[in-house]
């Protein structure tokens, strides 16, 4: 269950997001066109392992033939707003403008990133989230070809192991994630977890050349628990 407290009063600003997701909360909108957001306080919470990643071998076999091109931070405008765009299985989005303006400034700052898929030039793919410390708080991801935004995910979590990360906080439980080894933990387990990562000095690696990047893959390959898919 999740614990919503409703804010129309004040503005949504880079500083107040920072200070919510730094004691484990982070904000939602009931829909694109609703200008209020609401606090979210998840009893349970979602985390991806970063140590122990399951990769389904049909999903390893694609990032292993370098079927998108896979770069971070180049294409955020065009991430979230794909990110808020309704789908068949989410008609509606969390996403509202005050919500995309708030990250978009965060991104600015350097706290939020994303990670971009893309073929033949073509976005098709991606994800994005928030980094303070040691901690990546995974926000949305959005696909428009099979497989892009798992291969975002991998090199996600590629990266932050490299970069030395302790958490990766995806919130919830899903049937996506769920392939991925995702785990909910008790409120306060993850306080504890969070903070200890937020005391760790990480920083996000947006540009890695092409020999760091495909190494970083390769140990998570090698290190990650496979499934038959």
């Amino acid at each position: 269950m999740t614990d919503h407290r409703h804010d129309d009063d004040y503005e949504l600003t880079p500083e107040l997001l920072l200070r919510a997701y730094s004691v484990g909360i982070f904000p939602m909108a009931e829909s694109r066109d609703d200008p209020s957001v609401f606090w979210v306080d998840p009893r349970t919470r979602g985390v991806l392992p970063l140590d122990g990643l399951h990769i389904p071998r049909s999903l390893r076999k694609v990032v292993r033939q370098k079927r998108f091109e896979v770069s971070c931070d180049t294409a955020f405008s065009e991430v979230i707003a794909a990110c808020a765009e309704p789908r068949p299985d989410h008609p509606d989005t969390w996403i509202n403008a005050s919500i995309e303006r708030a990250y978009t400034q965060l991104h600015e700052m350097g706290y939020v990133h994303s990670v971009e898929c893309r073929r033949e030039g073509q976005l098709v793919g991606g994800l994005y989230g928030v980094s303070i410390g040691g901690a990546f708080f995974g926000e949305s991801m959005f696909s428009t070809v099979t497989d892009a935004s798992k291969v975002a995910l991998v090199h996600l979590v590629a990266r932050l192991r490299l970069a030395k990360f302790k958490l990766l906080d995806v919130q919830f439980e899903t049937e996506h994630l769920l392939r991925f080894g995702v785990t909910e933990i008790p409120a306060t387990d993850y306080h504890r977890r969070l903070e200890k990562a937020l005391r760790v000095k990480a920083q996000f690696p947006s540009e890695l050349s092409e020999e760091d990047e495909d190494s970083a893959l390769a140990e998570l390959l090698r290190q990650s628990k496979t499934q038959t898919s």
